[in-house]
């Protein structure tokens, strides 16, 4: 083999590599030849015009620059979101993931990071360009034709594990996926519309008229943190305490599981799964049902004559979409009067939210409907605050400024993937002795409180095929209000402050109807 053969081969090899990037992306083995490299050298070979063929390159190579840039995408939501990259959905998200980025990072590194990745896109591109230069410049014109015929025996070959088209695959899977979302999106809003008049109303809950009901969503508080040997050491012992502290305060609880939409992010999936009844397991389907002004546990409250509210301590910016759950009144960030110092991506430690929701709740005359979106065991997990034991001296939020500038720095935490999992751990037992302190300290005869998590964390702490449950716990001081959960007709509920292990959680969309069910007039 001369010097030009050894060339062709070795840029052939380059070019068949890049191909197979895609397949990483996709379901099965991984094939080991790629039909795209040997498609596009036979159409080089066919471009003997060397500016011509350049331009052709060029275009070839922004294609593939864009393919690997949605590679990498994808394999950003598997780790973060734990399912495959569907475009159709993402685009709604870049705002968030950049605001999650500016606020883990600081404005200037959450730059440097995006053109870090542009720097290394354009060096996968130009490497691409280059190898097809290379190799226009020593496969002889008459190569094409027999590259054609290779290219349809190649083809043929395609049902074999050894041969495949992964980038072309990858295309058509988001082009499949892009036509699913769509239709299951119309599907969507066609059931929504179609449904007897009964069913999109207002439902009352008489059972609880005089009960003030708490839903606290704790973030990435999932079954793993119990069924996870990395994560129980840590937790468990606080759920412990929890449980000791519940009885001592004369309160009764019953624990279980529910599985959720989504793992890793969008809590509000979650939350509106929760409160509509409905499976809300993507962007487009949140914003449908939201649009048709499908009721939910907000407006069944509301009839049953509660005042509605939510306290939402990282909603910093507007949010349009709150007016379309029909909250009496929604507190974000700015209402809630927080004078501490934020703690990372966290704004306010759930110690002051709990704080500030029993003086609001204690301002209001009649029973309460509250959702808290707890947020200070969202990721990045640092720093890790300790719990007051004096819930008075917390005031305005300005006590918490002794730790500002706690713990080190997310970038350099997130380094080491076995100390951001000990972070969380830690981050879920502060939220669950801060929820259990507010519980023991304020929960009154007259209150039902319950406390589940929004979503599984990330895969990156979970593990690729973790359960999508969610732990619940259901606190009352009156027992006659936590009786219906040890029903049996949601699965896994069971006395106490831990739920059954080995029965998987019904899903978040049956909590609504099981309500109704117990305390409305169904």
């Amino acid at each position: 083999m001369g010097r030009g053969g050894l060339v062709i081969l070795v840029w052939l090899l380059i070019l068949n590599g890049l191909f197979l990037l895609p397949a990483l992306a996709l379901p099965g083995d991984n094939p080991w030849f790629s039909l795209e490299a040997l498609v596009v050298w036979a159409v080089i070979c066919g471009l003997r015009v060397p500016q011509q063929r350049y331009r052709v390159a060029q275009v070839l190579a922004v294609l593939y620059g864009l393919l690997v840039l949605l590679v990498l995408a994808d394999a950003l939501v598997r780790e973060s979101l734990g399912r495959g990259l569907n475009l159709y959905l993402e685009f709604g998200l870049l705002d968030a993931a950049w605001n999650l980025l500016d606020t883990n990072l600081g404005g200037v590194l959450a730059v440097l990071a995006l053109g870090a990745l542009a720097a290394v896109l354009v060096g996968i591109g130009w490497l691409f360009h280059y190898g097809l230069d290379r190799l226009g410049h020593h496969s002889p014109a008459h190569l094409g034709k027999p590259l054609w015929l290779m290219s349809g025996l190649f083809l043929a070959g395609a049902v074999t594990p050894w041969i495949g088209s992964p980038a072309l695959a990858f295309v058509a899977n988001q082009a499949s996926l892009i036509t699913h979302t769509h239709q299951t999106t119309r599907n969507f809003a066609a059931e929504l519309n179609t449904r007897p008049g009964r069913q999109n109303q207002p439902l009352p809950l008489p059972k609880l008229a005089q009960t003030d009901v708490i839903l606290g969503f704790i973030e990435s508080y999932g079954v793993s943190t119990i069924t996870d040997e990395r994560y129980r050491s840590t937790v468990s012992p606080g759920l412990e305490a929890m449980g000791r502290s519940l009885d001592a305060a004369g309160l009764t609880v019953a624990t279980g599981r529910l599985q959720s939409p989504i793992q890793g992010g969008q809590s509000w999936l979650g939350h509106l799964s929760v409160l509509s009844g409905q499976w809300i397991h993507n962007q487009l389907a949140y914003e449908t049902l939201l649009s048709s002004g499908y009721a939910t546990l907000v407006d069944d409250f509301r009839s049953t004559g509660h005042k509605t509210l939510a306290v939402m301590p990282a909603i910093t910016e507007t949010w349009p979409e709150g007016r379309l759950f029909r909250y009496d009144r929604i507190y974000d960030h700015d209402d809630l009067d927080y004078q501490g110092p934020p703690f990372n991506w966290v704004t306010m430690p759930d110690q002051y939210t709990w704080h500030r929701f029993q003086a609001i709740r204690e301002a209001h005359q009649g029973p309460l409907f509250a959702e808290l979106a707890l947020i200070s065991s969202h990721a990045p997990w640092v720093p890790i605050l300790p719990v007051l034991e004096d819930w008075q001296s917390i005031g305005n939020g300005e006590v918490f400024r002794r730790w500002e500038g706690a713990g080190e720095a997310p970038v350099s935490l997130w380094r080491d993937p076995d100390r951001v999992r000990q972070h969380y751990g830690q981050a879920i037992a502060y939220a669950l002795e801060v929820a259990g302190g507010f519980a023991t300290h304020y929960l009154k005869q007259d209150a039902l409180m319950v406390i589940l998590g929004d979503h599984q964390p990330a895969p990156l702490i979970t593990g690729e095929d973790a359960s999508r449950d969610v732990i619940v716990h259901v606190i009352s001081a009156d027992p006659k209000l936590v009786k219906p959960f040890l029903s049996g007709e949601l699965p896994g509920f069971r006395p106490g402050i831990r739920p059954d292990p080995d029965t998987a959680g019904a899903t978040m969309a049956r909590f609504r109807p099981f309500l109704h069910r117990h305390f409305g007039e169904l």
